[in-house]
């Protein structure tokens, strides 16, 4: 997964109608103001420090745009970091940021200073770990060649111990997954937090694990594909496990909020009255307007699928959105 989605990234543009899927920055500018405007509320009430405002896996750099414009009419003007490795996207992303600074991994973002994070569908596209429950106990789902094509196929070594007691005996065929590289970066973040101050705010599809089921996927010209034909020329992708993620940054001692729906969030914190607005301005694209904030909102579509969390360093205020 982390191979073939290395390659995929670095060779494409995937989002857009003209690619494989669209994100929640691109159906709306109301996402990515609300975001910002989230972000600064905190600043502002943590007593508006010197910070940096970071995202990680920032696409064409839609959200940051749009986070930072609103971030300015709140009076802050942060430095800007993204992290990526894709080589398209670092030029979609220099040519509406031309002022930032790039990075291959969030473990060279700056200290010192309180980091104000973004990380909106980055998880769910890093590798993920799979056990299934066959006759003879838990063991790894590999990848295998049957002569004419990639399937996946049980390890040999005993995996039992690792997996949560009261999901051992799940039935034959049972998926278990996790996510080790996730669970590291957030680590990592929850101890810069810890450290520099600041906030991270991580949006993704998922749930509250550990729980049975296999949600490793393909999406490929916005439908869904076969993960295992043609690796590197479709979106790879795994729920997000915000219960782990959660964990891996309670050991760092952070403030921890949510996980949440994404739509009971974006209400919370004013997608309606912003969503008000913009149709004011612009009468004539006012049902384009409410058919966006449904799509991000409403509980059938991105609404409930969609998960907040965030992780808030010791001393800073509680954010919003997440009552």
């Amino acid at each position: 997964m982390g191979l073939a989605n290395a390659h995929y990234y670095a060779t494409r543009d995937p989002l857009g109608a003209a690619g494989d899927f669209v994100t929640a920055p691109e159906i709306s500018q109301m996402f990515g103001e609300l975001v910002g405007l989230w972000l600064a509320d905190l600043w502002a009430r943590a007593g508006r420090p010197s910070a940096i405002y970071a995202e990680l896996g920032p696409g064409r750099g839609t959200l940051a745009i749009d986070a930072l414009r609103a971030m300015r009419a709140a009076g802050l003007t942060p430095p800007v970091h993204l992290v990526e490795t894709s080589p398209v996207l670092r030029a979609a992303q220099r040519q509406r940021l031309p002022d930032a600074t790039w990075h291959d991994d969030s473990g060279t973002l700056p200290e010192g200073a309180p980091l104000l994070l973004v990380a909106n569908e980055f998880f769910d596209a890093l590798p993920a770990r799979q056990l299934i429950r066959t006759g003879e106990g838990w063991r790894e789902r590999l990848v295998g060649w049957n002569g004419t094509a990639f399937v996946p196929v049980a390890g040999e070594v005993p995996m039992d111990a690792i997996v949560p007691e009261g999901l051992r005996d799940a039935e034959p065929g049972s998926i278990l997954e996790s996510a080790p590289a996730a669970a590291a970066i957030v680590g990592d973040l929850a101890r810069r937090l810890a450290e520099q101050g600041g906030a991270a705010i991580l949006i993704d599809y998922g749930y509250d694990g550990p729980a049975i089921g296999d949600t490793f996927q393909a999406v490929r010209s916005h439908a869904f594909a076969d993960p295992f034909i043609e690796p590197g020329t479709r979106d790879l992708t795994a729920h997000v496990d915000f219960a782990a993620l959660a964990a891996a940054a309670r050991t760092e001692g952070v403030q921890i909020f949510g996980a949440v729906p994404q739509g009971a969030w974006l209400e919370r914190i004013g997608i309606g009255a912003r969503a008000d607005a913009l149709a004011r301005a612009a009468p004539a694209r006012a049902a384009e307007i409410a058919a966006a904030r449904t799509r991000l909102t409403a509980p059938g579509t991105m609404g409930q699928l969609f998960r907040v969390l965030a992780l808030v360093a010791p001393g800073w205020p509680v954010p919003e959105g997440f009552a």
